[in-house]
């Protein structure tokens, strides 16, 4: 198992896009909306967050899933896809951080 299990479940995600909200969370999620979806990844960023200080890895192993579940559950809603993302990335690699932040422009 590595890193393809990301996009292994990106597919079952873009599957259950169109099951019964009754049956499937991952359908619920796309019944209720983008608005909705982000706030749930945004409650798995905290709780990962807070994993990493206050508690054990395994409990950081197990928020960081849900936290890449929901991220990719957002991808999908938005139309993205992983690969738009592992593209980006590869672009970045050979760059410091510090100077691809500064590539982006002042917001």
């Amino acid at each position: 198992m590595g890193p393809e299990v990301l996009d292994d479940l990106f597919a079952v995600i873009k599957i259950r896009k169109g099951s019964d909200p009754e049956t499937s969370y991952t359908a619920r999620l796309f019944a209720k909306g983008r608005l909705k979806i982000a706030q749930k990844l945004g409650e798995e960023a905290v709780e990962t967050a807070l994993a990493g200080v206050a508690q054990g890895p395994d409990q950081l192993a197990s928020e960081s899933a849900d936290l890449l579940y929901h991220l990719l559950v957002l991808w999908a809603d938005a139309g993205v896809r992983p690969a738009d993302v592992w593209k980006k990335l590869a672009e970045r690699r050979d760059r410091s951080g510090i100077e691809e932040k500064s590539s982006r422009g002042k917001s």
